[in-house]
């Protein structure tokens, strides 16, 4: 059985005191064992308070990006080691708006996973079509391309400790969501592209939806078959809404098959 997560993103967001009633009132209502792994992934100045926090709880911590680079002339860069340091398990790597805004490659972003997975930590690799791409029919080979570049940069088998995110552009931030249907016919093209190198890796790599997840949509999101979860952006910084979508993916996990 594939590991079920909800990972939230915090994206630009946050400060020391909203920061901490916001962990308060998750560590109210998630348990220290759970079957769905739960994560928040924040700002960089806030890793230490974070993990002060959260360190011992039901609730890991991560963060949004890091360098390709380990050490050097790289100002205002932050490299996995460091962020090893602050104790993250998880770290984003490909986000749309990283590629989009900042103007990031395919290929740097897959030397990004290889920083990341050489650091130790797991990487959140996103790959995701435009509303544009979309429509002219090329959502798969967007997310050929995307998945193509990290393959031949770090082969299959890197795969195998890592997390994928479909996140289709056009959902991010704007209220649109994805159909189920449409979520898990991109997570199973996703799947099937990596089992034409490793059927054993795509069995087991787990596949989260990112796009305007809510707890509206959760449940119905996380029922489908290729649907292992969720990567939640403004949703995660309210408490209620946020702990709601993980419940979604406890609800999911019981009503799998024995």
């Amino acid at each position: 059985m594939r590991s079920k997560a909800v990972v939230g993103n915090w994206k630009l967001n946050g400060s020391l005191a909203a920061n901490e009633a916001l962990i308060r009132a998750l560590l109210r209502e998630i348990p220290r064992e759970n079957p769905v792994a739960c994560a928040v992934c924040v700002p960089a100045p806030y890793l230490a308070q974070v993990r002060a926090l959260l360190e011992g709880t039901g609730v890991a911590w991560g963060a949004q990006d890091l360098s390709r680079y380990v050490q050097g002339a790289y100002t205002g860069e932050v490299s996995g080691p460091m962020l090893v340091e602050f104790g993250c398990r998880y770290v984003i790597v490909g986000h749309s708006e990283r590629r989009t805004l900042f103007g990031e490659s395919d290929e740097t972003v897959a030397e990004k996973y290889v920083a990341a997975r050489d650091a130790g930590l797991t990487p959140i690799f996103c790959a995701g079509e435009t509303l544009e791409q979309r429509e002219r029919g090329e959502t798969n080979a967007v997310l050929a391309r995307q998945v193509d570049a990290l393959l031949k940069r770090f082969g299959v088998a890197g795969l195998d400790r890592g997390i994928v995110a479909y996140e289709p552009v056009w959902a991010i931030g704007t209220g649109k969501t994805a159909t189920s249907q449409q979520a898990d016919e991109a997570h199973a093209f996703i799947r099937a592209r990596i089992a034409a190198k490793d059927a054993g890796v795509a069995s087991r790599l787990p596949i989260l939806y990112g796009g305007s997840v809510k707890a509206a949509n959760a449940a119905e999101l996380f029922a489908m078959p290729n649907v292992d979860g969720g990567l939640v952006g403004g949703a995660s910084l309210v408490a209620d809404e946020f702990v709601a979508i993980w419940r979604a993916g406890m609800n999911a996990v019981r009503q799998q098959p024995k």
